[in-house]
C-alpha cells in the first residue's frame, strides 16, 4: 500500500516532464517553422545595395533608392537604362507584373484553376494581346529595341530569383515560376489599360435591351439624351432574339467611375509667376499600387514620373523643361455590330448583300489541375464576336465589337518622345502616336506656357452616333475615319489663365466632331473651376488642397431640392430629424460627420431601387451612367415633369420619402439610433488589398497588414473616394501628382500604398496614411538623398 501511495507521485512527474519536453520540442520546431518561413520571405526581399552583375549591359549603371523607395536609375546610355529599368521593376514588382500580363491575356486559369476560366474567355474573345502583337509589327526598331532591352533587364532579374532561390512569395503559394517576359507583354499590359478606360459597348448593349423589354418611355428615360436615330436603327436591325443577359454574362466592365482629375495654371494666377501643374488619375486602389514611380537618366533624358508596372518609360510626371498630366477624355470609340451569320455556314455573315468568310482563332485555355478548355474567337470585318464567349444565344445573329485599341498603335513610340520633349510643339508632336486611350492632357513648361489636348483616335460615324448597337451587314454604318489630329480639342495659355479636366464635357455645341454621350457628373470640375477661378495667387500648397478637397456639390445641389419637395409630406420624428441633420450640413464629405453618411446612403437607394422591378440584377452591370440619368429625372421631378419610372412607388414625393425611410432603417441597423453618433468614416473606409490576400485570413494578415482607414471624400468630390457596396474604398487617387514650373527638377507625389511589392519591404504600405491625410513626398531629379545604393556591374 504504501509503496503504490508512493509511485503515483512519480509517474505524474515523468508524465509531466514528458510533456514539458513534448511541448518543448513543439514549441522549437514551431519557432524553428517561424524562423525559416521569414528567412525563406526574406531572402526574396530585392537587393537594394552592394553590386551585382549584369551580363547584358555594356556599362555600369547606378541605382539609388531614396527613403520613399523610389528608384533612380543613371546610365551611361539608352540601352543600359531600359535594360536596368526591367530589372528594377521586376525586383519590385515581379508579381504584380506576371498577374497583370496574364489577366490581359486570358491566362488566368492556368495558375489560378476553374475560377477564373469565364474572365480567360472574355479576354480571349477581346484579343488584347493579339492587338499587341499586330501593334509590334508597326514599331520603328529603335522602339522595338527599347521594348527587347527592357524585356532583357526584366529577364535576367528572373533568372537570378530562380537560381537564387530569392522568387517572390506568391509564386509559390500559387506553385508556378514566371515565364520570360517578352516585348509583347509590356505592349499587352498597355492595351489593357486601354480597355479599363472604357469605350462605352455596354451601355449600347443596356439600351438595346431597355428598348425590347420596357415601355418606350421608360427606355428613352434611360438614355444619356434622347436618341434620335433609335427608330431608324431599329426598323433596319428588324426583330432579334439576342440574349442580352445571357450573351454578357460573365462580361468583365471596367469600374464607371475610372476618371481623374488634373489642372493646369498660368503664372498669371500663381504666387510665383510660373505654372502649376497637378494630377491625380483615379483607377482601382490596391496592392501594390497600380503605379510604379521612377526616376530615369541617361545622357538621352532626365525623366521622373509614374508608370504601368511591365511597361518602358515614364507615362506621367516631368522632366527639366515641361511637365504634364492626364484624365480619361471616356469618347464613344467602341461600336457594337449586330452581324447576320448564314443559317447553314456559321463562318459566314452578311456585309452588303455578300456572305464574307470570318476569321476562326484557337484560344484553348489551360486550367490549373483540369483539361484543358477548347475555345474559339471568330472575328468579322468589324472585330470579335463578344456575345458568344458565354453561350451563343442567337443561332441567326451575333454583336461584334469594333474598338479603336484593337487597332495597332503606338503608345509606348509616343511615351519616349514625350519623356524627350522639350516645349509644347514637340509634346504635341509626340502626342500623334497615342491613339488609345483617349486621354486629356495637360501641359505645363518652364518657358510659361500652358496647354491642354483631348488626344487619341475618335471614330466619325458615316451614319449612327454610338448610342445603339448597328447593323453590321449596312456599310452605311462603318467607320468613315477619326477626327484629325489637328481637330482635336485643344486649348495653348488661354485667356482665363487655367485649364481643367474631371471627365467632365469638354467640347461645347459648336464643335464639329461626335466625342461622347458620356460625361461625368460635373461636380468635381465645378469645384476644381471655381477653386482656381477665385485665387490669383496660387501655391503648391494650394494644389495640394485642392487635390483633398471634399467639398460635395452633387449635394449642394440635391439636399435643397429634398428639403423643400418634402416640405409638404408628413415626416416621422427619425425623418424630420434626419432633414434636420443634412439642413446644417456644410456640403463636405469629412469622415467625422454625420451628414456625408445619411446623404450617400439616400441617394444610393434613390438610384437603385427604382430599376430593381424591372431591370435584372446581371444587367445593372451595363447601366452606364446610372446616376447621372438618375440626377436628370430628380431634377425634371422637381420641376414637375415626373418620370413614369416613380409611378409604381406612388409618385416622385412618396419615392423620395420612402428612399429616405430605407436609408434610415439600413443605417440603424448598423450604427444604433442616434444619428448624431453616426460618421461617414465609420461605413466609408480606404483598404489597399492584396489580389490573393482573400484566399485565406492567413494570407490576409500577411499581405494587407493594415485595417481598412476612415477617410473622407466620395464619388463626387475632388478628393476622389469612390467605395463598394461594404463602404470600402477600392478606387479613387492613385497617384497624386503637384509641380511647380519655377523648379522642374523636383515633383511631390502620393503613391498608395507604397512602392514595393514585398510585404517585408519598408515601402509595400508606408504611404497608406500619407494618401489618407495628403502627405506627399519631394522627388528630385538633380538632388536624390540616397537611401540605398545599388550598381548594376557591366560584365
Amino acid at each position: 500500500m504504501n509503496g503504490g501511495v508512493e509511485l503515483q507521485p512519480i509517474k505524474k512527474k515523468k508524465r509531466s516532464v514528458i510533456l514539458l519536453w513534448t511541448l518543448g520540442i513543439l514549441v522549437f520546431l514551431l519557432a524553428g517553422g517561424i524562423i525559416g518561413v521569414n528567412f525563406y520571405v526574406e531572402r526574396s526581399l530585392p537587393l537594394t545595395s552592394g553590386t551585382v552583375s549584369l551580363n547584358a549591359l555594356s556599362q555600369n549603371v547606378e541605382i539609388i533608392r531614396d527613403n520613399q523607395g523610389v528608384a533612380h536609375i543613371s546610365a551611361k546610355n539608352e540601352k543600359d537604362l531600359f535594360i536596368a529599368q526591367g530589372y528594377v521593376q521586376a525586383q519590385d514588382r515581379l508579381f504584380q507584373m506576371d498577374l497583370s500580363r496574364r489577366q490581359a491575356s486570358g491566362r488566368l486559369s492556368e495558375v489560378i484553376g476553374e475560377k477564373t476560366v469565364e474572365r480567360d474567355k472574355f479576354f480571349r474573345t477581346l484579343g488584347l494581346r493579339r492587338a499587341a502583337e499586330v501593334s509590334y509589327t508597326a514599331y520603328p526598331d529603335e522602339t522595338k529595341q527599347i521594348l527587347e532591352w527592357f524585356a532583357e533587364g526584366v529577364n535576367a532579374y528572373i533568372k537570378e530569383a530562380k537560381e537564387d532561390g530569392r522568387m517572390p512569395v506568391e509564386f509559390t503559394l500559387l506553385g508556378y515560376k514566371p515565364e520570360k517576359w517578352t516585348p509583347i507583354d509590356s505592349l499587352t499590359i498597355g492595351k489593357y489599360m486601354a480597355f479599363d478606360l472604357g469605350g462605352h459597348w455596354q451601355g449600347q448593349a443596356f439600351r438595346y435591351w431597355a428598348l425590347k423589354n420596357l415601355s418606350e418611355d421608360k427606355a428613352y428615360d434611360l438614355f444619356p439624351s434622347y436618341p434620335e436615330g433609335a427608330p431608324e436603327i431599329l426598323s433596319s436591325i428588324g426583330d432579334l432574339s439576342i440574349n442580352i443577359e445571357e450573351s454578357f454574362a460573365g462580361a468583365v466592365i471596367p469600374p464607371e467611375f475610372n476618371g481623374s482629375n488634373n489642372w493646369v495654371v498660368s503664372g498669371e494666377k500663381t504666387a510665383n509667376g510660373k505654372p502649376l501643374l497637378a494630377d491625380d488619375p483615379h483607377l482601382s486602389l490596391g496592392t501594390p499600387s497600380i503605379w510604379y514611380q521612377m526616376h530615369l537618366k541617361s545622357p538621352e533624358v532626365n525623366v521622373s514620373g509614374v508608370i504601368f508596372a511591365g511597361i518602358p518609360g515614364i507615362i506621367l510626371g516631368h522632366n527639366e523643361k515641361i511637365a504634364w498630366g492626364v484624365t480619361n477624355t471616356g469618347p464613344d470609340v467602341q461600336d457594337l455590330y449586330i452581324e447576320k451569320r448564314h443559317k447553314k455556314d456559321s463562318s459566314l455573315f452578311l456585309y452588303d448583300n455578300r456572305w464574307e468568310e470570318a476569321t476562326f482563332i484557337q484560344e484553348p485555355i489551360l486550367v490549373k489541375g483540369k483539361d484543358e478548355i477548347p475555345y474559339e474567337v471568330i472575328i468579322t470585318r468589324h472585330g470579335p464576336i463578344i456575345s458568344d464567349f458565354a453561350g451563343q444565344s442567337d443561332e441567326e445573329h451575333a454583336l461584334s465589337l469594333r474598338w479603336t485599341a484593337l487597332d495597332p498603335s503606338l503608345e509606348l513610340q509616343a511615351i519616349i518622345n514625350i519623356n524627350k520633349a522639350g516645349n509644347w510643339e514637340e509634346f504635341e508632336k509626340a502626342l500623334e502616336d497615342f491613339h488609345t486611350p483617349t486621354q486629356n492632357f495637360v501641359f505645363a513648361s518652364q518657358d510659361g506656357t500652358i496647354a491642354y489636348k483631348a488626344n487619341g483616335k475618335i471614330p466619325i460615324r458615316n451614319k449612327g452616333d454610338g448610342m445603339l448597337p448597328v447593323p453590321g451587314w449596312d456599310k452605311e454604318y462603318e467607320w468613315k475615319g477619326f477626327i484629325p489630329f489637328d481637330k482635336l480639342p485643344t486649348v495653348v495659355n488661354p485667356e482665363k489663365g487655367f485649364v481643367a479636366t474631371a471627365n467632365n464635357r469638354v467640347i461645347d455645341e459648336s464643335y464639329p466632331y461626335h466625342i461622347s454621350h458620356h460625361w461625368a457628373q460635373p461636380y468635381r470640375y465645378m469645384r476644381i473651376a471655381r477653386y482656381l477661378e477665385g485665387k490669383d495667387d496660387l501655391t503648391v500648397q494650394n494644389m495640394k488642397e485642392l487635390q483633398m478637397d471634399q467639398v460635395n456639390l452633387h449635394a449642394a445641389e440635391f439636399v435643397p431640392i429634398f428639403l423643400r419637395d418634402l416640405r409638404d409630406q408628413e415626416l416621422t420624428s427619425k425623418q424630420e430629424q434626419a432633414i434636420e441633420i443634412l439642413a446644417k450640413w456644410d456640403y463636405k464629405d469629412e469622415k467625422s460627420k454625420s451628414a456625408p453618411l445619411l446623404f450617400h446612403s439616400w441617394m444610393n437607394i434613390l438610384s437603385k431601387e427604382m430599376f430593381k422591378k424591372e431591370v435584372p440584377p446581371e444587367l445593372m452591370e451595363l447601366f452606364e451612367g446610372r446616376q447621372s440619368i438618375v440626377d436628370e429625372m430628380l431634377r425634371k421631378a422637381h420641376e414637375g415633369e415626373v418620370s413614369s419610372w416613380f409611378e409604381p412607388y406612388g409618385g416622385y414625393h412618396e419615392y423620395l420619402q420612402s428612399s429616405l425611410n430605407k436609408a434610415l432603417l439600413e443605417l440603424e441597423e448598423s450604427y444604433g439610433t442616434d444619428m448624431g453618433k453616426w460618421k461617414w468614416g465609420d461605413f466609408h473606409k480606404v483598404y489597399f488589398e492584396h489580389p490573393i490576400s482573400g484566399a485565406s485570413p492567413i494570407l490576409e494578415w500577411f499581405f494587407n497588414r493594415k485595417d481598412p482607414i476612415p477617410v473622407g471624400g466620395s464619388r463626387v468630390t475632388v478628393q476622389a473616394a469612390s467605395y463598394n457596396q461594404e463602404g470600402i474604398v477600392n478606387h479613387g487617387a492613385s497617384w497624386r501628382f503637384v509641380i511647380d514650373a519655377a523648379n522642374m527638377s523636383e515633383g511631390y507625389h502620393i503613391v498608395g500604398p507604397g512602392q514595393a511589392g514585398h510585404f517585408k519591404s519598408d515601402w509595400y504600405d508606408n504611404q497608406i496614411d500619407a494618401w489618407v491625410k495628403g502627405e506627399y513626398h519631394k522627388t528630385s531629379i538633380t538632388d536624390v538623398e540616397a537611401k540605398n545604393k545599388l550598381v548594376l556591374k557591366a560584365e
